[in-house]
């Protein structure tokens, strides 16, 4: 597929870009390397989605200890419990949407945001919980402040998305999940819960490619460690759309990844002296 008919392919050839992904590929390696992998991955897959729960409702403002997750079974209380409930239940949704997503990629989006949104909607929320917003209906996403696309370019852009995914692409996975989820933050297509949606899709895209088969890279932990203050500014890297900016988010992107793999590294080395 020549870059033309790739766009996501020509990314990849930005400047920095190729460093980021061989960067990634070597922690990725290191964590399917690690001994413990070949014997108790299942541990490893289930820790790093109770991680990548935490970190994805940190960036939502729900910066709770893991501990307080792992413990927590009532997640109803408050705005804050209500986020880590939702993340919660997309960590656990993401690995059975892996199939769907490169045949409908906006079904599984709209799936992640009913998911996370606890059902369908009632009252006020009926009918607007688990479809892309209209024209006049509020969104409620604190993270980004960036400006927010009329709905009928928000229509497009998904759409736009949804082919690319469809048609796949000879890009390395981290620049696929990059763009999917810079795209996704740039358009907050739903009223509510943009941030942890884009997030999880990033995640189911990471998976889906093969680079994390066993989903053990918990990119939202590390997103959550390089602050909020960073993701916004990579955020605007990428919404800017020039060269600089785009391959700064997709840097910013794979660092993430990476953390999310020392993490899981930490978990493996645990598990081997016995004391997880």
């Amino acid at each position: 597929m020549s870059t033309s008919a790739d766009p996501l392919a020509a990314l990849a050839q930005l400047p920095g870009v190729a460093e980021s992904v061989e960067s990634m590929r070597k922690a990725v390696d290191r964590v399917y390397g690690h001994r413990v992998m070949r014997r108790r991955s299942a541990e490893i897959t289930a820790e790093a989605a109770l991680r990548g729960a935490r970190g994805n409702a940190a960036l939502s403002g729900a910066d709770w200890a893991l501990e307080e997750v792992r413990r927590r079974t009532d997640f109803g209380g408050d705005d804050e419990a209500r986020t880590v409930g939702a993340a919660l239940r997309l960590a656990a949704e993401a690995g059975q949407l892996l199939t769907i997503w490169r045949q409908s990629p906006l079904r599984v989006l709209a799936r992640l945001h009913l998911v996370a949104a606890g059902g369908a909607g009632t009252g006020a929320d009926d009918g607007v919980i688990g479809r892309p917003r209209l024209a006049g209906e509020p969104v409620v996403e604190p993270l980004v402040d960036l400006p927010l696309p009329a709905a009928d370019e928000v229509a497009g852009r998904l759409d736009g998305l949804s082919g690319l995914v469809m048609a796949g692409s000879s890009a390395p996975a981290l620049v696929t999940a990059a763009v999917v989820h810079g795209e996704l933050l740039a358009l907050r297509p739903f009223g509510s819960h943009n941030g942890l949606v884009a997030r999880t899709a990033e995640r189911i895209v990471l998976i889906n490619s093969g680079l994390d088969p066993k989903a053990v890279c918990p990119a939202e932990v590390g997103h959550a460690e390089l602050g909020a203050a960073a993701y916004r500014a990579a955020l605007e890297g990428y919404v800017s759309g020039t060269p600089e900016g785009m391959a700064a988010w997709i840097a910013h992107c794979g660092r993430a990844v990476e953390l999310g793999m020392r993490e899981s590294t930490a978990v493996c080395e645990a598990l081997q002296r016995g004391a997880a």
